[in-house]
Order: structure tokens, then C-alpha cells, then sequence
């Protein structure tokens, strides 16, 4: 019997009983016992050759594999690069700040965002806007509003308190575990400067209200504070339904600069929070902090894909000049959120003059000069 094995060698067995074996390989009046031992023997080489031919093609087979690994991989190097020089692009076109003539002839910032707005908390006036008054989802910037509710009552900070792991489940940023022991202080920590969304869940369901409760107090707060744009649906941020406007948000940040527990938790560039045996060392997500060349009174990021990135601050002029709220909304990207922020601080620190000593009359300059006496904190390219 012959067949032709995969790897194209051709190969023959014959088969024998054990009379036909002796008589013809010679092995006349050898015991049948020998013989058929001497058949095994022979089908036993014969299947070792096949496994031995075998093995090529085998290997051939995982050579084909690695190979093809090895061709997707080189596959995704151009649209690796590609991505990088996207975001590349991107970062140079963020850090290089547009202008452009508003429909009075005036310079004004041209901006990336969906929405941003220029805030004088001192008259309530709006220095300048771009769609300030659209509602727009605001991520993580919701848990302003959850450290305000939180704090309303004067709550024993040194309360400890046990993460559940309802808490922790899909919360997607947090430093937090099921079981971790923690004082209700270090979660704010956790939730202003690390932007834990697990601590913001701890907080509202261990507090008075409940969880429930909690959310219907952040709805009855925002309109308390005349925020009519604003709506919550959860502590987080992370669902899209969070809701609120550049306008209401500037509001909402010059009113908890006032709340020191908040805003010097906001002012914090990073902090160790103690969970029982474990110490953890969180940063600041808020870039303007963790660099220090922006006097920063308040602020709180935001990012989920439906509202992109967000920033909300309250900031001090230079020369320790007056405060300024400054809200970009949907930037498209982390570092375009800081840029666009840096550029309109830089813009109106250029019109401090006209817009904050009353004496002064309106400029009516058509190009950005700045002011020798109140210079802008110019943004570096790292």
C-alpha cells in the first residue's frame, strides 16, 4: 500500500502476515512470536519516518505563522506613525495661538474648542465668549459640584470609611480597590486632583443623602446657584448626561474658590492618600497646576469622548492683578484643553488695562501688544 504524504514524499508500506513475512525475508521456521515482533518493528521505522517528514511542514507551518505575525506587525508601523504624526500636528497647531477680527473689526482669540468663555468674577461680566451659553457634556468637571454637595454639611473628614466594589466597578479612573480603608478627606484629595471617579461614588453614598439622594441634592444646589444650564446624572462625570454650560461653569468655579477646603485641594499639584496599608501618590490632572507658571486660585478637568476635553479655572492676572474664570469646553485634545486656556489668559492680560481700570478708555488697537506693565505668562513649547 503507498501514499503520498503532504510534504510530497512518497512512501510504501507493505503488509504481511506472518507466514508470507518469513517466507519472503527468508525467516523460514522462525517462531511466528519473532517474526510479527520484527513487523512491529519495521511499522514502528515506518511511522517514525513519517513523523520525521512531517516536522518539516510543521515547521514550515509556524514559520508561515511568525511570519505573518511579522507582516501585520510591519502592517501597523505606518499607521502608528501616522497617528503620531497626527497628534504631533496637532500639538503644534494648539500651541500657536489664532486670532481672528470679530464683526466689530476687533482682534479676538480664534479658538479649537467647541466652547470657551472669559469671565470677570468681580462684576459678573462676560469678557468674551465662544458659544458660553451652549450646555454641553462636562465630564469630570461634575465632581466640583459633587465636593461642594459633599461639604455643605461640615463632615467629619476624618472619617473612615470602606470601598466597596460597587464602588470600584467600571469606574475607569481610580486609584481605589474593594476593601481599601480611607478617610472621606483623602477622597476628596482623590476626587480633585486625581479625578477618581470611584472616590466621587464613595463620597455621595456614604453621605447623608445616600446616593440617590446625593445626585437629586447636586440638581437642587446647581439651581440654588442660578446655574439654569446645568444638570447632574451621577457624582463621576462619566456619564454623557452631566451637563452644563461654559457660562454656568465660570460661575461655578469663582464660587468654590471662595470654599478653601476646596480650592486648596484644587491648588495641590500632588498629594499621598493612606488606604489602610497602602499609600498612594496621586498628581494633578490639571497641567497648569503640576507646571506653576499660571497663578491657579481653582480648577478641575473633564474628559469623556462625547464632551472631549475640558478645563475649568479661576485665575489670577500677573502682578497679582485681578481674577479671571476661564472655561474651554470639547478642546480635542489633553494638551489643547492647557493651550487654549494659556492663550486666552495670555489674550486678555493684554486688555487688562482697558478692561479692568475703568479710567482707562477702550483701546482700539487692531493688533495684540503687550502691555509692558502687565506681562503675559507666555506659554513655553515643551
Amino acid at each position: 500500500m503507498s501514499f503520498r504524504h503532504k510534504s510530497g514524499c512518497a512512501l510504501q508500506i507493505v503488509c504481511y502476515n506472518a507466514e508470507t513475512f518469513r517466507n519472503n525475508l527468508g525467516y523460514k521456521g522462525l517462531p511466528v512470536i519473532r517474526t510479527r515482533f520484527a513487523v512491529a518493528r519495521r511499522l514502528f521505522c515506518i511511522l517514525a519516518t513519517i513523523l520525521v517528514v512531517g516536522i518539516p511542514a510543521q515547521s514550515s507551518a509556524a514559520t508561515g505563522s511568525t511570519t505573518a505575525k511579522k507582516t501585520v506587525s510591519t502592517a501597523k508601523k505606518p499607521a502608528v506613525r501616522a497617528r503620531a504624526a497626527q497628534q504631533a500636528a496637532a500639538l503644534r497647531d494648539a500651541i500657536e495661538p489664532r486670532f481672528k477680527f470679530d464683526e466689530t473689526g476687533n482682534v479676538v482669540p480664534d479658538i479649537r474648542a467647541e466652547a470657551a468663555i472669559i469671565y470677570n468674577p468681580e462684576n459678573g461680566k462676560v469678557l468674551w465668549e465662544s458659544n458660553g451659553s451652549e450646555r454641553r457634556s462636562i465630564a469630570s468637571i461634575t465632581k466640583v459640584m459633587t465636593a461642594v454637595v459633599f461639604l455643605e454639611n461640615s463632615p467629619d473628614l476624618t472619617r473612615d470609611v470602606v470601598v466597596e466594589r460597587g464602588d470600584v466597578r467600571a469606574a475607569s479612573t481610580t486609584y481605589l480597590r474593594a476593601g481599601y480603608t480611607i478617610t472621606t478627606g483623602d477622597l476628596l484629595h482623590l476626587l480633585l486632583i486625581g479625578s477618581d471617579n470611584a472616590a466621587a461614588r464613595v463620597l455621595a453614598r456614604v453621605s447623608p443623602h445616600g446616593y440617590d439622594g446625593f445626585i437629586a441634592r447636586m440638581n437642587a444646589k446647581a439651581q440654588e446657584l442660578g446655574l439654569e444650564s446645568t444638570s447632574y446624572a451621577d457624582p463621576s462625570g462619566l456619564l454623557a448626561d452631566n451637563e452644563s454650560s461654559a457660562y454656568d461653569l465660570a460661575r461655578l468655579i469663582t464660587y468654590v474658590s471662595g470654599d478653601d477646603r476646596i480650592a486648596s485641594i484644587m491648588r495641590t499639584p500632588y498629594y499621598t492618600v493612606n488606604a489602610g496599608r497602602h499609600q498612594i501618590t496621586i498628581h494633578s490632572t490639571n497641567q497648569l497646576v503640576m507646571k506653576g507658571d499660571v497663578d491657579v486660585q481653582a480648577g478641575k478637568t473633564g474628559f469623556i469622548t462625547k464632551a472631549g476635553y475640558c478645563l475649568a479655572t479661576l485665575l489670577r492676572l500677573p502682578q497679582g492683578g485681578p481674577e479671571v474664570a476661564v472655561v474651554v469646553l470639547g478642546a480635542k485634545s489633553n494638551p489643547g484643553r492647557f493651550w487654549e486656556t494659556r492663550h486666552l489668559f495670555n489674550w486678555i492680560s493684554t486688555k487688562a488695562n482697558d478692561w479692568f481700570a475703568p479710567a482707562v478708555q477702550q483701546s482700539t488697537q487692531s493688533t495684540l501688544q503687550l502691555p509692558a506693565q502687565i506681562p503675559a505668562v507666555l506659554p513655553a513649547a515643551n
